[in-house]
């Protein structure tokens, strides 16, 4: 059951805004005292709302916000044409897709994310399905070793700079490919640089995706790709679920016997999947990426910080609209 409270029914401070907090999904305990200490030591008074199952709930909470932090929860067009006071949108997180950044944008209502804080977290994860597929699922069958393998990482950005780290020390020679990359920068990271998609995916045993869900990148992980993949190649998907043509991987995972998928997002076509391929792929029933005591006091925090700066002196550094 939903619970729904507010500290202060009423401003009763000049200039303090209702922060709604809205998650289908909670954070920790311990993250939604230290996220409230913060709005409140700003003189700012924070709204809850946890756990909710109906939509009806977050619209009915979102008429009081002046704010709204969201995890994974959809931010519509309707959510936000019911915030009549509502200033600013902060996903607790990288990626931003569940937020409608036109709508908010037609109502002058800014959109953030706030990147880096889970970035740790998500490359352990990627790290964790990567051995644990390479292991044959701990299965008592003969595994591979990531030592001496190549990583290709598709995006190089925060939680990309952690997955070549991680890399490194497991020995792996790791290579990454950004549109606009700083060459150098990689270099100095001990990282490789690519030419293009092409040259991770026909060269690299291990590919990491860690690229945004755009109408440009959609299904950008299609058959060419697919078919360059080495041998006993594994694709890792800690991005987004629709960066992966489906349709495509199918086919490739059909016509080889020797390619592995571990996703963090349940397969759109996870009956196929699973009927086809079996131990050939791997995805938790839940995405748990982010899924950390840590990533989840360090994004609430930075989220809760970020509204505070921008209600207060106009920041905006993180807005993604």
């Amino acid at each position: 059951m939903a619970t729904f409270f507010s500290s202060l029914h009423f401003k009763t401070i000049i200039n303090m805004s209702n922060i709604l907090l809205a998650t289908e999904k909670p954070f920790a305990k311990d993250a939604i005292e230290q996220i409230k200490k913060v709005i409140s030591d700003a003189g700012h008074n924070m709204m809850l709302l946890e756990n909710y199952t109906d939509k009806s709930e977050l619209l009915n909470a979102i008429k009081a916000a002046d704010a709204l932090i969201v995890r994974s929860d959809i931010v519509d067009a309707e959510i936000i044409n019911a915030g009549d006071a509502l200033k600013i949108v902060v996903r607790a997180g990288a990626g931003y897709d569940n937020l409608d950044l036109s709508a908010a944008s037609q109502k002058n209502i800014v959109c953030m994310n706030t990147p880096g804080q889970n970035a740790n977290a998500v490359a352990e994860c990627a790290f964790g399905m990567m051995l644990y597929m390479a292991r044959k699922q701990f299965s008592g069958s003969s595994g591979t070793e990531l030592r001496g393998k190549k990583l290709g990482i598709i995006g190089y950005g925060n939680i990309g700079r952690y997955m070549a780290q991680i890399g490194r020390g497991f020995g792996m020679e790791v290579f990454a490919y950004k549109r606009n990359m700083d060459r150098l920068a990689l270099q100095i990271d001990g990282v490789t640089p690519a030419s293009s998609f092409e040259d991770i995916f026909e060269h690299c045993e291990y590919v990491s995706l860690h690229i945004p869900s755009t109408a440009e990148t959609k299904g950008v992980i299609n058959y060419h790709l697919l078919k360059l993949l080495p041998k006993n190649a594994m694709l890792v998907n800690t991005a987004r679920v629709d960066v992966v043509n489906e349709d495509d991987l199918l086919q490739l995972m059909g016509e080889r016997n020797d390619i592995a998928y571990v996703s963090d997002f349940v397969p759109k076509m996870e009956t196929a999947f699973k009927e086809q391929f079996g131990k050939r792929i791997f995805y938790p029933t839940k995405k748990m990426g982010a899924q950390t005591e840590e990533a989840n006091v360090n994004a609430g925090i930075a989220a809760a910080k970020q509204i505070i700066d921008f209600l207060d002196k106009g920041i905006d550094t993180f807005k993604v609209n």
